[in-house]
């Protein structure tokens, strides 16, 4: 195979790898917002927030890759793909933006601080469950008609849709509880790790009806699931699924506190990689590639020459914030 072929083989390695490390490290801080009503007021919420108040807002730098990087490097689909699924990535923005915005303002106007902290759960939800509908309304097939987007403006929200924005909502909040329970002690802890139990259940049995229903949608998603000798290999993903389900119930059945987000964030890569599955090589799924789509050559180089320097500075950044800020969250907060 040629380079010019490889060229956007490798954009779409880059793009998911940021919508991945945007899903990992978003996840677990929007799931803290969904899961923030259950925490006492005071000195529960306080530790839940400042959990994750060192690196919250550096989390959507993968969330712009992401983004930036479809409308760079698949400019044909991103055309596509934007006006079909305008209304729910607008509502998740704003969403994340008042999301963000309670966080601030719950620290410097404590007069209405409950005000905010129903915003802060609000702005997570509806950030979480929009993004969870823009994902299955992607899966379920965009109508196009030619080089442009070809459906309605309501074609995004169907059962479907609705399914997987549920799905995220209940994994994210999994994903909370586990990141909590690494994070905090005591009474605390004993809840997140109740909870945890619970919504691993939950997102389990979510990832298991998904599954079920995705290779249904179109005959493509079924042949790459069970054409032989494809299935070989496919046949892992549900089994490495069922493994690490029973490696996380018996680490949070044993008191382990990292463990369980470690195999909480493993069953989340097992589900992008049943995505990838699905969807390769389809950007707009069923109706064009990641090679159709591609920008020139010439650009996809001139872009991969920036991205090679600079993907690994964010890393390096990212990783720094997290071994500064390791341990169990203070008392004393980081506000």
């Amino acid at each position: 195979m040629s380079l010019a072929l490889d060229l956007p083989t490798i954009w779409a390695c880059i793009i998911a790898f940021a919508v991945f490390a945007y899903v990992v490290m978003d996840g677990f801080d929007l799931g803290i917002g969904i899961l923030f009503p259950t925490f006492k007021p005071g000195r529960e919420r306080d530790s839940a927030m400042n959990s994750v108040a060192p690196v919250w807002d550096g989390n959507e730098t993968w969330l712009v890759l992401g983004g930036g990087g479809l409308m760079a490097a698949f400019p044909l689909a991103y055309a596509i793909i934007l006006p079909a699924l305008y209304a729910p990535i607008i509502i998740m923005l704003l969403a994340l933006i008042f999301r963000g915005v309670a966080f601030e303002f719950r620290w410097r106007d404590p007069d209405h601080r409950a005000f905010w902290d129903v915003a802060f759960t609000g702005g997570s939800i509806i950030g979480t469950l929009a993004q969870g509908i823009t994902l299955g309304a992607l899966l379920q097939g965009i109508a196009v008609d030619g080089r442009q987007y070809g459906g309605g403006w309501w074609d995004w929200l169907t059962p479907f849709s609705l399914l997987t924005g549920v799905s995220l909502v209940v994994g994210y909040g999994f994903l909370g509880a586990t990141w909590l329970v690494m994070k905090t002690e005591g009474d605390m802890q004993a809840h997140v790790r109740r909870l945890a139990g619970w919504l691993g259940a939950g997102t389990v049995g979510l990832i298991g009806v998904v599954s079920a229903v995705t290779p249904f949608l179109t005959g493509a998603y079924y042949e790459n699931w069970f054409a032989w000798p494809n299935v070989l290999l496919t046949a892992q993903v549900p089994l490495l699924v069922l493994i690490g389900t029973v490696l996380f119930f018996r680490s949070l059945r044993r008191g382990h506190e990292r463990w369980p987000f470690l195999l909480a964030l493993g069953l989340f890569g097992l589900s992008f990689i049943g995505l990838g599955i699905s969807m390769f090589p389809y950007v707009v799924p069923g109706a064009v590639t990641i090679w159709q789509a591609a920008a020139p050559d010439s650009s996809l180089i001139f872009m991969l020459v920036g991205a090679v320097v600079l993907v690994p500075i964010i890393l390096a950044y990212t990783g720094y914030a997290y071994w500064v800020f390791r341990g169990k969250v203070g008392q004393e907060g980081y506000h």
